[in-house]
Order: C-alpha cells, then sequence, then structure tokens
C-alpha cells in the first residue's frame, strides 16, 4: 500500500513510525514548513520532518496545502491511502479525493465528542472520566468524517494533558495500523458520526490559563491538569506570575472567600475556591525554575488570608 504522511507534531511521529516499521511504502511525508523558534529566531524543523529524515524518507512542505504545485505533487504520487495526523492545514476537496482508499485521520477523542483543535486539554479541563482515539475517514467537514475504529482510555483524577498526550498518541499509532489492515482485507465498518452528540475541542491560548477562584474546586483541579504542560494554568501574585504545574483539591463547606490564601506550608498553598479549597503544590514563579511549594519556602515567603 502506499502512502502520503501528512502530520507536524510529535503527536504524529508514532504512527509515521509504525508505518515504516510495518513495510507500507511511504511514498512522501508532507508536514508545516520550518518556523522560527526561541530567542534567535532560527528555524526549527517540526517533530514530524526531524523523524521523516532520520528515516530517509522524502519530506515535502509546502505553505499551502491547496496550491496547484501541492496537489499536483500529490496527483503525481497517485497514493492508494492519505494518512493525516495533526496536519496543521485544512485539505481541499480535491486532495480528498485523490487516493483510492481516502484519507483517514487519527483523532485525540471518542468522536464525535471533542471535535477540533484541542480535544486532549479539553477531555481534563471539561472533567470527563474517560476519553480515546477514533480513526476516520476525511470530508470537508470538522472531524465529522465517518468513524472507522475507536479505543477508550480512562482519565483518572491527577492525569494531566501531557501524560494523556503520550498515551494517545501510542494508541493512535496502534489503532492506525488496525485501521489499515482492515481496509486492506476489505473489513472495515463505517460509522456515521452523530452530529446531535457533537462536542469542540476549540484552540487554547495563554490567557485561557488564568485560574478564577471563583469555581468550583474540582474545575479548577482540571483546568491545571488540562493546561499542562503549555500553555500553563497560572495567577497572580504581588505583580508575579504564578504557573502552577501540580495540585490536589478537596470540598469545604466552611464559606471562605474564594481566592483566599488559607494556609502555607509545605504540602502546598492552600487556596479556598465556590465549594472547596485547591492544594497548589508545584510551581514556577515568572523569571525562576520550577519547584515543589516545599522548596519554595525555603528561601521565599507567601502570605495567608491575602486574597488571590
Amino acid at each position: 500500500m502506499e502512502v502520503v504522511f501528512m502530520g507536524t507534531p510529535e503527536f504524529a511521529v508514532p504512527s509515521l513510525d509504525e508505518l515504516f516499521n510495518n513495510g507500507y511504502n511511504i511514498r512522501l511525508v508532507i508536514t508545516q514548513p520550518d518556523r522560527p523558534s526561541g530567542r534567535g529566531k532560527k528555524l526549527k524543523k517540526s517533530a514530524v520532518k526531524k523523524r521523516a529524515e532520520e528515516l530517509g524518507l522524502n519530506v515535502y512542505q509546502p505553505n499551502k496545502i491547496k496550491s496547484e504545485e501541492a496537489v499536483s505533487v500529490i496527483k503525481e504520487i497517485n497514493p492508494d491511502v492519505i494518512i493525516v495526523i495533526a496536519f496543521g492545514q485544512i485539505l481541499s476537496k480535491e486532495i480528498l479525493e485523490i487516493p483510492k482508499y481516502g484519507c483517514i485521520n487519527v483523532h485525540a477523542s471518542l468522536l464525535p465528542e471533542l471535535r477540533g483543535a484541542a480535544p486532549i486539554n479539553w477531555s481534563i479541563i471539561n472533567g470527563l472520566k474517560k476519553t480515546g482515539i477514533t480513526t476516520m475517514f476525511m470530508n470537508q467537514g470538522l472531524d465529522t468524517g465517518d468513524m472507522l475504529l475507536q479505543e477508550e482510555i480512562p482519565i483518572t483524577k491527577y492525569l494531566n494533558a501531557g501524560d494523556l498526550h503520550d498515551m494517545l498518541m501510542n494508541k493512535g499509532a496502534k489503532l492506525l495500523n488496525a485501521t489499515l489492515e482492515k481496509i486492506k482485507k476489505n473489513d472495515i465498518q463505517q460509522i456515521k458520526q452523530n452530529n446531535d452528540a457533537a462536542t469542540y475541542a476549540p484552540m487554547i491560548n495563554k490567557k485561557m490559563g488564568l485560574i478564577n477562584w471563583n469555581d468550583k474546586a474540582e474545575n479548577v483541579h482540571n483546568k491545571i491538569r488540562g493546561m499542562y504542560p503549555w500553555p500553563g494554568a497560572y495567577f497572580k501574585y504581588e505583580d508575579k506570575v504564578i504557573k502552577i504545574f501540580n495540585s490536589d483539591y478537596y470540598l469545604d463547606q466552611t464559606q471562605e472567600k474564594p481566592g483566599k490564601v488559607i494556609r502555607v506550608n509545605s504540602e502546598g498553598i492552600y487556596v479556598s475556591t465556590v465549594d472547596g479549597v485547591v492544594i497548589i503544590k508545584e510551581i514556577q514563579v515568572s523569571g525562576k525554575k520550577r519547584m515543589t511549594v516545599r522548596d519554595f519556602l525555603i528561601g521565599n515567603k507567601f502570605k495567608e488570608n491575602i486574597i488571590l
């Protein structure tokens, strides 16, 4: 089976490896152009480009996948299937119709739940108890194509978005291979999505990380987990931005004012919410390194009874 692979971030790399290791003829890897990064603004290769080069695969980086040149390049290869995983550009109808077996996407949710750019983050922020991976045939909608295979994974109380990302990208690679094996045997069932049950996972940005202490304790804890490792949940203290990397919570009906620092000790910074207390366990003060609250308190103070 001849394959064109489209992907950009680390999430897509295990799937590229899975195809390569299972003998698929990967004719071309298409990824986003190198982007300026860091203080020196040096051009940085995508994770997929780095891996493709290590595997000796041909790489193509069009500015616009819908351009005549890009369409022509894909048509000339005439692949049996196009695999698309977190590529970062929308495919045209013309491209979707090129491959014999269609375009297959690996999406990090149990569709039709959490369509969109950031399903991993929102599955945790929204307090879901499970999520998973879906393979699907692509159409012109936003993650609206017919589903092929799904695999569930539980979301536990302390699982963060970074760890969930790594779990799902590896499960996605295995599920992609299983999907292609079924397609080759003409043994795949297409399942229409229930659009009435669809939810959405819009792109995450840094401003969303600001903690609202007038929320429920569980919701604050979920936001901290869901924003890790990027962009990070944060609050402001004495004109400084403090990121939170680890937390816990408990319910409490003492009715302290939301945002009040009720206790500070080696176990954490205890902050009241509308229905309980969030325990901040690991932080990073702007310009400083990440550390536990225990280590922070060795050379610093954090005031009690203030309102954040």
